[in-house]
């Protein structure tokens, strides 16, 4: 559906050059939610911009439905309204004086892909009616909620009866509870439409609520990709692993095929593909086991609670174990009592070398 190519985009900025896009490569299937992620400077919005056509690249190729839309070496720049794409900014850019209606009618009324002016009112209703604000269409926009805006700029993307939406930080400006909300709704409408979504963020909760995929983008690049499973329980490297989620370090040394040396005594680990002698051992907070009979097991030590913090539906505990602190997610109800012991499921061990 999308090919990326060889994608390279350098800024100027005063005398040095910054490379935003390193030689990016990157396929997204027909129907297939894909999400960019990864910190502010990673390139994840200059990527979604140069698919857009709001970013000229320096270099290399994309296609779309198999048809060029940038081609460097061609001279080839299909202007944005030509892509066949809708767009959700992070703004929303809904304008203030306008109704619903006026502004999902917008692209469809002005412009060089204006449609007869009959067929706009069926186009506009029935983009309102998927997002559920049919009955909202003649409400002055300055009297929308956050999440109405939202699903606006959403309606008028839509109703251009583009082959892919591309959505830049959509819901950054909502609180948590309504963010939430309009994740599911996002997901669920496009898996009904069976639409090709390229979605940027930097919430990796919001990356795995509605991903198939995820693409992790890292100084211009993309440095893993996979699905949101694969990239949190398997992830490739250190800096995909910490951005899934808080995790636990343990400098270690492998002592032989499967042990681990540790300042908290010997780990075994399931990891047969082990390479190099020193490196860091991840282990996930939720992924550590508390109370229970230590003695006998693989990986089980005695610790001392230092400090717990409820959540409501887990608790968060500061285990010490000799001179190491452990963070520990579990759902287990009420107090636990000092000593505990601890336990480390040896296939939950994660080593990384250095």
């Amino acid at each position: 559906m999308i090919e990326v190519r060889n994608l390279q985009r350098i800024f100027h900025v005063g005398q040095r050059q910054v490379e935003a896009l390193r030689r990016v490569n990157q396929e997204v299937r027909e129907g297939e939610f894909l999400v960019l992620l990864g910190p502010s400077g990673s390139g994840k919005t200059t990527l979604l911009r140069c698919i857009a056509g709001l970013e000229t690249p320096d270099d290399g190729e994309i296609l779309i439905s198999g048809q060029p839309v940038f081609s460097k070496k061609d001279r080839i720049s299909v202007p944005p309204e030509d892509r066949q794409i809708g767009m959700v900014f992070q703004s929303y850019a809904i304008w203030p004086h306008m109704t619903v209606f006026d502004n999902v009618a917008l692209p469809l009324s002005y412009g060089r892909k204006r449609i007869k002016k009959h067929l706009v009112r069926d186009r506009v209703l029935d983009a309102l009616r998927l997002v559920q604000l049919d009955e909202l269409a003649e409400r002055p926009s300055p009297l929308l909620s956050g999440g109405q805006q939202q699903r606006v700029a959403l309606a008028r993307a839509l109703a251009v009866n583009p082959k892919v939406v591309l959505m830049d930080e959509p819901l950054s400006n909502l609180d948590a509870r309504l963010r939430e909300e309009m994740r599911d709704q996002i997901r669920d409408l496009a898996k009904r439409l069976k639409m090709t979504v390229i979605y940027v963020t930097h919430d990796q909760v919001e990356a795995m609520v509605v991903a198939d995929r995820i693409a992790v983008m890292s100084l211009g690049s993309i440095i893993s990709i996979g699905s949101p499973e694969t990239l949190y329980d398997g992830p490739a490297n250190r800096t995909v692993a910490e951005f899934f989620g808080s995790i636990n370090w343990l400098e270690a040394e492998v002592v032989t095929r499967g042990v681990l040396q540790t300042k908290m005594g010997k780990l075994l680990c399931d990891d047969d593909g082990i390479t190099g002698t020193v490196g860091m051992v991840g282990l996930r907070p939720e992924d550590i086991e508390l109370g229970g009979r230590a003695a006998g097991q693989d990986n089980a030590f005695s610790g001392s609670i230092v400090s717990r913090t409820f959540l409501g539906d887990l608790n968060v505990y500061d285990v010490q174990i000799g001179g190491v602190n452990l963070k520990v997610k579990t759902m287990q109800k009420g107090q636990l009592e000092n000593p505990i012991n601890v336990r480390i499921p040896k296939e939950r061990v994660k080593f990384f070398a250095t």
